[in-house]
């Protein structure tokens, strides 16, 4: 059960202790924020409301932890993380309820995601040690009118103390994807959990703390966006900010300074299928890419660009697979399950509505229950509707008819968006073509958009974000080139 065992300290009373210096804590605030389940719409947790003082401690012991975790071996950090990995995963069952119940993530993919998460940390602690553990060596005659009088050593050195800050579909996940290439490369790490997944945030943080890392390198605040938000990204403390959710991030990026920034703010999907594409292939993928998780998903599909002479097989596939998915709770492992919370629901109604009042083609009745909304496959999309362009995130998918690809291609590039995108052909010749035309991060061949596997590259363009993740990626953006250079009296050559 979530806050028993050996997570017992974490909670007091019925609200969540917040972690700073080594300690579980209460907040001066005397206050809390309250975690609305979203599937009964009751508040499900309770989290502290730290304050903006909390915040400049929390800052303060990172600086000072940072220090000595720097001069700490690589294969000490790299043994500490592989310890957090396997505590992890030991407790995957009370991580993944606290999922089930604050976000209404199905059962067993609440538990595929604390696995992952577990996975990622061991990949990015060995990967890391191969990183960190190379340096450069250049001499200055390779470069025109220049003798071998200079030998340049570069090394990679930790930024400081980075701010993390996850959204609430993959909150370990995407927690531990910056925590751990901030770790092994140095750096102390302050993280700020969404609100609706805070819970399952602050029982993975107990996972590190039992691996006994240093007291004051990791911290973990929780409380209301508009009374800490701006103070922890503006902070003077912080030397690196990696955001991953919506439209907040590029205020951050615009208010954050002249410090590296990783942002990854969602994206408008798009599924290029042209006439010779295996249309069974294409209706799967649409329903794992489309509806997965409600559709709550960063790099679900957004919008299905379908040649119009194969439209009609497609949307008639899609429909009897649609029909197919369970709706209800989390805990019983539903396909569909309600939406993160009441706001977003209202959004998703208005899409439909605004495509409905244009004439959008529903190939299913709209159907909603509280946050909970019925799957729903729109045909006959134009591009005069908003839900060609906005993103739903929920289980509501448009489907616009092309009469050429270069009208696809133009509808996706045309998006602010440009997170990911796929195209299903059979021929490789196009589908590269394709791919080179599209303005994404990443394009997928013949398979939905999808982050992983978590060491992949993964990257936006325009509105999508900056900078680029995955594990090596994550390190090299989370470091500096330091340079040192020997200047000789006289040129040198091995075999003068």
């Amino acid at each position: 059960m979530a806050g028993t065992g050996i997570f017992t300290d974490i909670l007091d009373g019925d609200v969540y202790k917040y972690y700073s210096d080594g300690e579980w804590k209460t907040s001066s605030s005397g206050k809390s924020v309250a975690i609305i389940n979203p599937a009964t719409r009751k508040t499900q947790y309770k989290v502290q409301a730290c304050t903006q003082e909390e915040v400049n401690k929390v800052m303060e012991m990172a600086k000072s932890a940072q220090k000595s975790w720097a001069k700490t071996p690589l294969w000490k950090r790299a043994e500490l993380l592989h310890k957090a990995a396997a505590i992890l995963k030991d407790n995957k069952a009370p991580i993944a309820e606290s999922l089930v119940k604050e976000i209404a993530k199905p059962a067993k993919d609440s538990v595929t995601e604390v696995v992952r998460s577990g996975d990622l940390i061991s990949y990015c602690a060995e990967e890391g040690v191969r990183i960190l553990g190379e340096g450069k060596f250049l001499l200055s005659d390779s470069f025109p009118g220049n003798e071998r009088t200079k030998y340049c050593l570069t090394s990679k050195i930790p930024l400081g103390v980075v701010l993390a800050i996850p959204p609430f579909n993959y909150p370990v996940n995407l927690a531990v994807s910056k925590i751990a290439p901030a770790l092994i490369a140095g750096n102390s790490l302050v993280l700020k959990p969404p609100t609706q997944g805070a819970v399952s945030c602050l029982h993975m943080v107990h996972c590190f703390h039992l691996a006994g890392f240093p007291k004051g390198l990791i911290s973990c605040i929780t409380g209301k966006g508009s009374e800490i938000g701006d103070f922890l990204t503006m902070h003077p403390a912080v030397n690196c900010i990696s955001f991953t959710g919506g439209d907040t991030g590029i205020s951050i990026s615009k208010k954050a300074g002249m410090i590296p920034l990783q942002m990854e703010l969602g994206g408008k999907d798009a599924c290029i299928v042209l006439e010779d594409a295996d249309l069974d292939l294409v209706a799967s993928n649409i329903i794992k890419g489309g509806f997965s998780y409600s559709g709550q998903r960063c790099t679900a599909v957004k919008v299905v660009l379908v040649m119009e002479s194969v439209a009609n097989e497609l949307v008639e596939k899609v429909k009897a697979k649609v029909a197919k998915l369970t709706v209800g709770p989390p805990e019983e492992n539903c396909d569909i399950t309600a939406v993160v919370s009441e706001s977003s629901a209202n959004f998703i109604e208005g899409l439909v509505m605004d495509a409905k009042d244009k004439g959008a083609t529903f190939c299913q009745e709209y159907k909603r229950q509280g946050n909970l909304i019925w799957p729903l496959l729109l045909d006959n999309v134009k591009p005069d509707m908003r839900i060609a362009w906005e993103e739903p995130f929920g289980p509501v998918l448009p489907v616009l008819r092309i009469n050429s690809v270069e009208e696809g291609i133009n509808h996706c590039n045309a998006s602010n968006f440009g997170l990911q995108g796929c195209v299903f052909t059979k021929d490789i010749n196009k589908a590269m073509l394709i791919s080179d035309a599209m303005e994404t991060g990443t394009v997928q061949i013949n398979s939905a958009p999808a982050r992983g596997p978590d060491h992949f590259p993964f990257q936006g363009l325009k509105d999508s974000g900056i900078g680029s993740q995955g594990v090596t990626n994550s390190i090299s953006l989370m470091t500096k080139v330091k340079t040192t250079v020997i200047n000789l009296p006289t040129p040198s050559y091995s075999m003068g």
